[in-house]
C-alpha cells in the first residue's frame, strides 16, 4: 500500500510540473499572439495602399499584360505555396492546412496532372517530405521578428520557378486566423498575378486620372508588382503565425486544463488509499489487542 502511495505521489508531482509548463507556454503564446495580431492589423494599411495603387497601373495601362508576373499561359503544371510552423504543440494547425493540400495532390494526381510543392516552415516540408513528395523549395526558421528582406527571397524564388515554368500556377495555402478559437484554410492565387478590384477598401475613393508617368507605367510596374508579390506573402504568413499562436494557446490550455483534472482525480486516488491504508493499520491494531 504504502508503494502505491508514492506512486500516486510522484505522479501527481510530475503532472504539475507538466502543468505549469503548459501554463507558462500558453501565457507565451498569448503574448506572441497579441503582438501578431497588432502587425497583422498595421500591415492592413500598406496592403491596401499598394493593391490600390497597383490596380491603377493595371486597369489604366495599355501594355501592362506584357509583365512576365501577369501573363497567363496554359496551366499544365500547378505550384503550391504551403505555410505550416516549425515546430508542433499548436492543436490541429498544422493537420488543417496539411489535410487540405494533400487532397488538392491527390486529385491531381487521379487526373493525371503534375504539382509542385513549396514548404514553409519545418513540419510541413518534413510531412512531404516522408510521403516522398519531392520540393522544389523549402524554407525552416521563419522569424518571428518577420522582415520583407526575408520574403524577398521566397518571392525571388518563387517568381524565378514560375518564370522557369517550373510551375504555370502558384497558390499560396495557409491558414487563416478568425479568432483565438478558429481558423480556416486558405488557398491564394499569387502567380500569375490577378489584380482584384473587390479588394479594394469601398471607403476610398478611386481617381480616375491619366496621368503622365516618369519611367513609363510598364517600367513601373516591373519594379512594384514584386513588391505586391512581397506584401501578399508577408500579409499570409502574418496571418498564418497569428493563427498559429492562437492555435498554441489553446492547444496548451487544453493541456493545462487537462492537467488541473488528472491532478485532482490522482489527488482523490491517493486519499482513498491513505485512508483504506489507516483503516487497516486500525484493524490491524484492534485485532492484535483482542487476541492479547
Amino acid at each position: 500500500m504504502a508503494g502505491s502511495l508514492n506512486e500516486i505521489k510522484t505522479k501527481i508531482a510530475s503532472t504539475k510540473k507538466t502543468s505549469q509548463i503548459t501554463g507558462a507556454m500558453q501565457l507565451v503564446s498569448a503574448a506572441k499572439l497579441q503582438k501578431s495580431e497588432k502587425i497583422a492589423k498595421s500591415y492592413q494599411v500598406y496592403a491596401e495602399k499598394i493593391h490600390q495603387v497597383t490596380l491603377d497601373l493595371v486597369t489604366n495601362g495599355e501594355n501592362s499584360s506584357t509583365n512576365p508576373l501577369l501573363m497567363v499561359r496554359p496551366v499544365k503544371k500547378i505550384g503550391y505555396l504551403v505555410i505550416t510552423s516549425d515546430r508542433g504543440l499548436v492543436g490541429g494547425y498544422n493537420t488543417n492546412i496539411l489535410k487540405s493540400v494533400i487532397a488538392e495532390l491527390k486529385a491531381h494526381s487521379a487526373k493525371n496532372e503534375e504539382y509542385a510543392v513549396l514548404a514553409l516552415g519545418g513540419m510541413g516540408a518534413d510531412f512531404f517530405k516522408s510521403r516522398g513528395i519531392k520540393l522544389s523549395y523549402e524554407m525552416r526558421g521563419i522569424s518571428e521578428d518577420l522582415s520583407f528582406s526575408q520574403v524577398n527571397e521566397i518571392v525571388t524564388e518563387a517568381i524565378r520557378l514560375f518564370s522557369e515554368e517550373e510551375f504555370d500556377e502558384l497558390y499560396v495555402c495557409y491558414n487563416h486566423h478568425i479568432n483565438s478559437m478558429t481558423s480556416s484554410v486558405r488557398m491564394e492565387k499569387m502567380l500569375p498575378m490577378t489584380i482584384d478590384a473587390e479588394k479594394t477598401n469601398p471607403n476610398e475613393t478611386r481617381l480616375n486620372i491619366d496621368f503622365d508617368l516618369e519611367p513609363s507605367r510598364e517600367e513601373i510596374l516591373e519594379g512594384l508588382l514584386p513588391q505586391y508579390a512581397e506584401s501578399m506573402i508577408y500579409g499570409a504568413i502574418v496571418d498564418a503565425k497569428t493563427a498559429e499562436h492562437a492555435a498554441g494557446m489553446s492547444a496548451m490550455s487544453t493541456a493545462t486544463d487537462n492537467a488541473h483534472n488528472v491532478i485532482n482525480d490522482l489527488t482523490i486516488a491517493y486519499n482513498r488509499a491513505r485512508q483504506a491504508s489507516i483503516t487497516q493499520e486500525i484493524t490491524e491494531i484492534v485485532a492484535g489487542a483482542a487476541a492479547l
